[in-house]
């Protein structure tokens, strides 16, 4: 009888919203799941505390993926706690909106930090630390491609993750890791309904042909499938999960 493997997967933004859907379908499926959260223990201890309600095994880590140190240490105890990293999720980001000359430095430089340095950090980390055969995914926007009025900080550290991802998967060479994103369109999530009006969000959810929001579930299956043994043979691609939107 063969003996079954635990899988190890990081999960940046992994205590709320996408990341929280993400942490528990990957956990459902197997892996032992290391959450990453910067500012609410509590969120993440629920997380934690659901996957392991249900038989699975998880740990949260607290760390502000924009420093260096704290992605470090993610890995760190990704490995002290399991014995390794096999799936990196960069699901952390934060969404400022504003017309372009609107925007201010503190704006530009803590999205960029966040969204753009942040998956960056991941990234060459899992290149230096994950185990052969992995799987690193990382997040876009479909905003990349609607070029909608307001996004354009946020848009811009999107598309140059995507730029990232697509290199990373070349740089992989000979390792057997596939490097891939995903593109949510507009989904249910706080960072998405905070300070949006009910006519906002009508606007949003008839925007594509599929007639509703995007829901946290509708990622994270995507990222399941990109995480699992399926997913293998696609590699230094953008996933668009936007009901048509794009």
């Amino acid at each position: 009888m063969t003996e079954t493997v635990t899988k190890i997967a990081i999960v940046t933004g992994g205590s709320r919203g996408i990341g929280a859907a993400i942490s528990k379908r990957l956990a459902t499926d197997g892996f032992a799941v290391v959450i990453n959260y910067v500012g609410n223990a509590e969120a993440a201890g629920d997380v934690v505390g659901s996957i392991e309600k249900a038989g699975g095994r998880a740990l949260a880590v607290q760390g502000d993926v924009s420093e260096p140190v704290a992605v470090r240490a993610l890995f760190d105890a990704a490995e002290k706690a399991f014995g390794g990293v096999d799936v990196v999720v960069n699901s952390a980001g934060i969404l400022p909106t504003a017309p372009i000359g609107q925007a201010t430095d503190e704006d530009f430089d803590r999205v960029v930090a966040v969204n753009l340095k942040g998956t960056f950090n991941g990234l060459r980390e899992a290149a230096r630390r994950m185990r052969d055969g992995g799987r690193i995914i990382s997040f876009s926007t479909t905003v990349v491609g609607t070029k909608l009025e307001n996004y354009g900080l946020y848009t811009a550290t999107k598309a140059a993750v995507e730029a990232l991802t697509g290199i990373l998967a070349k740089e992989m060479r000979g390792r057997n890791i596939a490097v891939n994103a995903v593109a949510p369109g507009p989904v249910a999530t706080d960072m998405l309904l905070a300070g949006r009006t009910p006519e906002m969000l009508e606007m949003f959810a008839k925007a594509a042909p599929m007639e509703r929001l995007g829901m946290p579930n509708d990622i994270a299956g995507v990222v399941a499938f990109l995480a699992g043994p399926d997913g293998g043979w696609v590699n230094g691609q953008t996933i668009r999960v936007n009901g048509g939107l794009v």
